[in-house]
């Protein structure tokens, strides 16, 4: 085997002159009056900066949703007729399994008691106050079903579990059929005025649920509810935002060291990347955009994208300096050579995120366009502060070195192998395309979060054990005012309830009719013969006047029947469904409606779950339209930078390849697509187009300026951009990958697929964007109007 060449220094070899280009003069204006524009730069930035402390996080789950999102509207619409569902669901586990016992019933009893003092509290339902009902001679008897619990004796748990398990409002509800666990349900009233306002009744629950399992430590306690849901969003993009942006900016600073190895480029790349983010958030609290999950990661997005940029400069400038020019010559010919790939691929990039305005979320909205404003920062602030930083800061390069490098060595297999690579490229993609169908919608909002959060684990646990929090809710209005009570409208909303019981993956319906049937019983001295509808609408009437009449402060009606009892609310509940299955479940419910049902009855299912399912597919619609526009944007874009059609179409085919293949991949992985997914392709596309362009850019240059023939102009593409490319990629793979580490799994299956589609970017754009070129190249290259010569070395 030979000996391995030692790497000898190259002669100095005498430069070209920096052709004097509008460009060119530019920079050298910079060079000139670096001073004033580093001060300009920190002066600007400082003051859009300063506003970043008008920042908000927008924690309610609603913000998900666009004004005229028709499942808000009507959710909306819901929540305005009867009480708000915002609540937190208190779960009680006895470690013996059994909630009907002298232990556990007094701690369910003091925790409903001091639930009501928690802020914004309005109701406390439990098994302990439920309000039971029975006939005491002609009189009709309502209390709460367990009162001093510490004396019952055991005959009165016995008969207080067997009406609990008898009571459709409680059963698979508040108790399951195994009585291992109960719930504590707390209905909150928030005034929906500001962001955070749930964190002083989370604090207060938290702060009952330790107070509780001090006391009775023979019980554990769980945590879930809506209000849960909406502080577990805010905790999620507080985590993203103290933890995510530290640690990559750590990550850029070692990679940055490592592979430009020099600290001046690094010093002044993360001085960029610092002022991007700061301008970006400054602009962000200016404009008045709030942060959520989604768009919580825009700074660790622009603090990727950021570096990419600078990178092209400073290779591009440390390579001149080894071929021999002086430091500001080489800054002037790198701003020659970068202005337009790097102007390209930030305006590519900012289409792409643009078309994050299609996305029916509103969060990605503002996560497209966060990082659109952090993405035109980046690009100015390259082209202004970095150079003005490399003309002031200390800059050293080693000798270049005549050892053929591993990009001379890339381009030389792929001329050589050209067909079979683009063969096998091509075969791999085919069969990855095929696969990109299997992949299934599926959005079940719990499952955003990670399990490491409480709020996951709880939900989890009370899923399992107790009840669902996916919820399908009906306002099913009777007609006119007092309707309620007809006989035939409660028969045909309990033969609703009834058809939904019997389907598969319901666990409890809420409906009034159960409620009515247990009056009419109790009514006719608890004669199980009559736990029917009662026969007229007076009937109806009297007991449900003389029922609310009973009732305790804060245990009324309100929740399930409107104002003037023309509509009451039915709920369903279901075991943790697939959106496809909510969807199915709801729009079968409003077909049996139609069916069944007068007219009047005939409306559509709400709820926060049906909501989500149905956003899931709007908004892949929404993204395919947005993906597609952006997609034409950026390829007439390139067509008319590269004043070419053959080469704005060529790179149609290293643009789309990315993301098909790594939606195919998708599919073998995991293969549930969620809403944050479905903006992968718009978000990536125009950082993908990043590397072809650059690539492209340096090859045409090649052929036109130069007179290089394809090979040549290939080798001369790898040798110049090969490097930076491969830095700015992996750059760029670290970042998104680091939003694997985010709490919210939506932005953790974006990280991860975005890494993916930008790892199958580099390699299409080194593997089949070449061999493509060699292909299509003419078979005489005089045809093509240039020289036919052999490589010359780079000047």
């Amino acid at each position: 085997m030979a000996p391995a060449p030692v790497p000898t220094p190259v002669p100095t070899p005498v430069p070209t002159p920096v052709p004097d280009t509008g460009i060119a003069r530019y920079a050298r204006g910079l060079i000139k009056y670096r001073w004033p524009v580093l001060i300009a730069c920190f002066a600007l930035v400082g003051f859009i900066a300063s506003q970043a402390r008008f920042l908000v996080i927008n924690d309610d789950y609603r913000y998900f949703f666009k004004d005229d999102d028709p499942q808000l509207l009507a959710f909306n619409e819901l929540q305005d007729t009867y009480n708000k569902n915002d609540n937190i669901l208190f779960v009680v586990a006895p470690k013996d399994g059994q909630v009907f016992s002298k232990d556990a019933l007094p701690a369910i009893e003091e925790l409903t008691r001091q639930a009501w003092q928690i802020p914004f509290s309005t109701r406390v339902d439990s098994i302990t106050n439920f309000q039971h009902t029975y006939a005491e001679a002609d009189d009709l008897i309502v209390e709460d079903l367990v009162t001093d619990s510490a004396g019952l004796s055991s005959e009165t748990v016995a008969h207080a579990r067997r009406v609990a398990l008898a009571e459709p409002l409680l059963r698979n509800r508040l108790i399951p059929e195994d009585t291992a666990v109960t719930g504590v349900n707390v209905t909150l009233e928030l005034p929906g005025k500001e962001t955070g306002e749930q964190r002083p009744a989370v604090a207060h629950a938290r702060k009952l649920v330790e107070d509780m399992r001090t006391q009775y430590p023979d019980l554990d306690f769980f945590l879930t509810g809506f209000v849960m849901l909406n502080n577990a969003f805010e905790e999620a993009s507080t985590h993203d935002m103290t933890t995510l942006v530290p640690l990559m900016y750590l990550v850029i600073a070692v990679m940055m060291a490592l592979l430009l190895r020099s600290v001046s480029g690094t010093v002044a790349t993360l001085l960029v990347i610092a002022m991007s983010v700061m301008v970006t958030m400054g602009a962000t609290a200016w404009i008045g955009i709030p942060l959520s999950p989604p768009s919580a990661i825009a700074p660790t997005l622009v603090m990727t994208l950021a570096v990419a940029d600078s990178i092209h400069i400073l290779v591009t400038l440390i390579q001149e300096m080894r071929r021999g020019r002086g430091k500001h010559e080489a800054i002037v010919e790198s701003l020659r050579l970068n202005m337009q790939p790097v102007f390209l691929t930030s305006l590519t990039t900012v289409i792409g995120f643009s078309s994050l305005n299609f996305a029916e979320v509103t969060s990605l909205n503002d996560l497209g366009n966060i990082t659109t404003i952090g993405v035109t920062a980046a690009f100015v602030l390259s082209v202004t502060l970095l150079p003005a930083l490399a003309a002031v800061l200390p800059l050293r390069v080693k000798p270049a070195e005549t050892t053929a490098t591993g990009m001379d060595r890339l381009a030389d297999f792929i001329i050589a192998r050209r067909k079979p690579v683009l063969a096998l490229s091509a075969l791999l993609v085919a069969g990855l395309a095929a696969l990109v169908p299997t992949n299934m919608l599926n959005d079940q909002f719990i499952h955003y979060f990670d399990e490491a959060l409480d709020f996951r684990r709880d939900t989890d646990f009370a899923t399992t054990n107790l009840t669902g929090i996916y919820q399908i809710e009906f306002s099913l209005p009777a007609g006119s005012p007092g309707a309620i009570s007809e006989p035939e409208f409660l028969n045909t909303i309990d033969q609703f309830a009834q058809w939904y019981r019997s389907q598969e993956n319901v666990l409890h319906v809420d409906v009034l009719s159960d409620t009515m049937k247990r009056l009419n019983k109790n009514m006719h001295g608890d004669d199980p013969g009559y736990y029917r509808i009662p026969e007229s609408r007076e009937m109806s009437a009297q007991y449900l006047l003389l029922y609310e009449m009973s009732l305790p402060y804060g245990l009324d009606l309100n929740n399930r029947i409107n104002v003037d009892k023309s509509a009451t609310r039915m709920v369903v509940t279901l075991e943790d469904v697939a959106t496809d299955r909510m969807r199915g479940l709801t729009e079968q419910g409003e077909d049996w409606l139609k069916t069944h049902a007068p007219t009047y009855m005939h409306v559509a299912g709400s709820g926060p779950p049906v909501m989500f399912s149905y956003l899931t597919v709007r908004n892949s619609i929404g993204m395919f339209q947005g993906t597609l526009l952006a997609f034409l944007m950026i390829t007439f874009t390139l067509i008319f930078a590269l004043r070419s059609l053959k080469y704005g179409l060529i790179s149609l085919i290293p643009n789309l390849v990315p993301s098909i293949a790594a939606f195919g991949l998708w599919a073998l992985m995991d293969g549930q697509i969620n809403f944050g997914l479905t903006v992968v392709s718009a978000l990536s596309i125009g950082v993908v187009v990043d590397d072809t362009v650059h690539f492209l850019s340096k090859y045409v240059r090649a052929r036109r300026e130069k007179g290089l023939d394809t090979e040549a102009a290939i080798r001369y593409a790898f040798s110049t951009v090969g490097r930076a490319m491969t830095v700015t990629t992996l750059v760029l793979i670290l970042g998104f990958m680091i939003m694997m580490m985010s709490n919210f799994d939506m932005n953790e299956g974006m990280g991860k697929l975005t890494a993916m589609t930008l790892a199958l970017a580099l390699i299409t754009d080194f593997l089949m964007l070449p061999a493509l070129l060699l292909s299509l190249a003419p078979k005489q290259e005089a045809l093509a109007g240039l020289p036919t010569q052999p490589a010359v070395p780079v000047s």
